[in-house]
């Protein structure tokens, strides 16, 4: 090669396309080229490293005893790690004839001393360089929404009159303040909040008397948010609540003023709070099918500016629960709806189904409901299909409120946890693992918390069932392998040299983490949440908590990419990316990933037991 030649494959590795020119000349001005042959052994442990390895042909195993840890392919570089600690702890061997360019240690640790952006990188956690990519990857400007604050944004000012001043007078302040809404204070402290629409809806088309009381027109309770706080957590409130605005506080506990969606715009460029509105809103079943096909448009909008996945996550969460609630307000009979519970479970109730994947759903209805057999058959069925309608698939496991075995008296679905609870089988385990992930969407949310808390106490404290329970994550491998550093599917022509990134590593963590949080009996849903409450108790150590939460995040963000691309061209979503699609950083981070992931088997192995169950 050329020196250009040499410039510019240096240059297209992560991340040395930050070296200035007077640094990549001074590197390649450095480099020397090497030939190994197949099996050839690079670099022992306990070995004095010598190089960084730039790979120009060929595959590079990374092991520990007889354990691969690593592969390393074309256009990837080892071992940063060994040269700056300056002691190898595994062997490095080749699994076919390679060709590396090397640089000298003390070149690659005087251009780290020389370049920031580059020290930063090699000497950040695998966390760190997870939770980072998003930087890398999208439009910096854009990538910037979330981390705006709230302050960074307009706030109107809070103007606070006492509930005494009349209509007529507080309609005065709002022109002289020339603000459009004000907030009420009584004498015990208490905060009221009254806006322009108030002034249209109740006053002028009620006719009411402008001497009357403003305190007549006003609303109570008050949503806060700290000025401090994202941006987009503003966002997330105002969508739960179907507001419009929020009321903004300093460090103080003071109001320093109003934040709207007027506001958010030029943060937000989606219909978020335009859908949430037509859900709250609606009044037929189409209009909610106009709102539920407006989804994969905010998902892409936000996708697309950098918005990281589990914020999305959250945000159509809280879409789809509105929507699921007021269609069962719409369609339940009334007899049905007072005395039930409609829960999503799976991917939905951890609140982790971001495209609509299937329905996993059900109705837990209380033992004195006395609707007629036939009828509930009749509205199940409809809700099912309306569902589908809407652009939620029909489950392939029959997993839906049609089936009567996911829609029965809450006294019925108890002798269904005892019976999964003790008569081990596959089916049952797995019936345990959706129904723990529940949550209530719509109706009486204490019949599904009295089921969980059955679970707990039926389930106990054996280590033998929680044992069981785990070990469906032994049935699945993590594909780190020989070919281009991944184990690829060779079996399915249709997705032949493709990785299942669900079973490979998605449903590893998912499962892991619910089989631990269902042991220490958390009632929280989501795999985040439950990550975050195992570190609270002690059971995850800090880091490997944050590692997962970051290589989760990261799986569950190339799935989402690769399925948005599958929309567009018309093909059918699924969990199987393409690892030649990825970006050389890309492949180095799902390396990580899945490293992560491998982590968190072994430690879950230990735990329970596995190998003896």
């Amino acid at each position: 090669m050329s020196m250009l030649e040499q410039k510019t494959f240096i240059s297209s590795i992560h991340p040395f396309e930050n070296l200035t020119i007077h640094e990549l000349d001074h590197l390649v001005e450095s480099i020397d080229i090497v030939y190994f042959k197949e099996k050839q052994i690079v670099q022992k442990p306990d070995q004095e490293p010598e190089y960084l390895f730039f790979i120009l042909k060929g595959l590079v195993q990374e092991k520990h005893e007889d354990e691969v840890l690593s592969i390393y392919s074309k256009n990837e570089i080892f071992d940063s790690v060994s040269l700056i600690e300056n002691h190898s702890k595994n062997t490095f061997v080749t699994t076919e004839e390679t060709i590396c360019y090397t640089l000298p240690r003390e070149i690659f640790i005087a251009t780290l001393q020389e370049n920031q952006i580059l020290k930063k990188y090699f000497f950040q956690s695998i966390s760190e360089k997870l939770n980072n990519n998003i930087h890398y990857e999208k439009n910096k400007e854009m990538a910037n929404i979330m981390v705006a604050k709230v302050k960074d944004a307009t706030i109107h000012k809070a103007v606070i009159i006492d509930t005494n001043k009349s209509i007529f007078e507080a309609a005065q302040i709002i022109k002289k303040e020339k603000v459009p809404t004000i907030l009420l204070k009584d004498e015990n402290g208490e905060m009221y909040i009254v806006t322009d629409s108030d002034f249209r809806q109740k006053v002028i088309l009620n006719r009411m008397d402008f001497d009357d009381k403003i305190i007549k027109i006003a609303t109570k309770g008050l949503i806060y948010i700290n000025e401090n706080d994202f941006l987009f957590n503003a966002q997330l409130i105002m969508a739960k609540h179907g507001l419009k605005r929020v009321v903004v506080k300093n460090d103080n506990d003071e109001i320093i003023g109003i934040i709207d969606q007027i506001s958010l715009s030029s943060f937000f460029a989606t219909n978020t709070f335009s859908v949430s509105n037509k859900i709250v809103k609606a009044e037929t079943v189409e209009e909610l099918k106009e709102a539920s096909l407006s989804f994969i448009k905010i998902i892409k909008s936000l996708n697309a500016k950098g918005v990281k996945i589990e914020f999305i996550s959250r945000l159509v969460n809280q879409l789809n629960k509105k929507l699921l609630d007021k269609l069962y307000k719409l369609l339940a009979p009334s007899e049905l709806y007072e005395k039930s519970c409609l829960v999503v479970m799976g991917s939905e109730g951890r609140g982790e189904q971001i495209l609509k994947t299937d329905q996993d759903n059900a109705i837990i209805i209380n033992d004195n409901c006395t609707i007629d057999e036939k009828e509930l058959l009749e509205f199940t069925h409809h809700f099912t299909e309306t569902l589908v309608d809407f652009g939620f698939p029909r489950c392939e496991g029959n997993i839906m409120v049609s089936n009567p075995f996911w829609c029965k008296k809450e006294s019925e679905f108890r002798n269904s946890i005892f019976k999964w609870v003790n008569e081990p089988s596959g089916d049952n385990f797995m019936n345990i693992a959706i129904f723990y992930d529940a949550i209530c969407v719509s109706g009486n949310r204490d019949l599904v918390l009295n089921l969980k808390e059955y679970l707990f106490n039926v389930a106990g404290n054996s280590q033998i069932f929680n044992a069981h329970f785990a070990k469906v994550i032994s049935n699945f491998d993590v594909p780190l392998g020989f070919f281009d550093g991944f184990i690829l599917n060779n079996k399915d022509d249709k997705h032949k040299n493709e990785i299942d990134i669900k079973k490979g590593g998605i449903f590893i963590i998912v499962q892991g983490i619910r089989s631990l949080s269902l042991e220490h009996k958390l009632l929280n849903t989501s795999t985040a949440k439950r990550i975050q409450r195992l570190i609270e108790i002690g059971v995850l150590e800090p880091e490997l908590g944050k590692e997962l939460t970051m290589a989760f995040n990261f799986l569950t963000n190339l799935k989402l990419k690769s399925n948005l691309e599958k929309l567009d061209k018309n093909l059918t979503i699924d969990n199987y990316i393409n690892p030649n699609n990825l970006n050389t950083m890309e492949k180095d981070l799902l390396k990580e990933s899945f490293k992560i992931v491998n982590k968190l088997k072994k430690k879950l192995e230990f735990h329970f037991k596995l190998n003896y169950v």
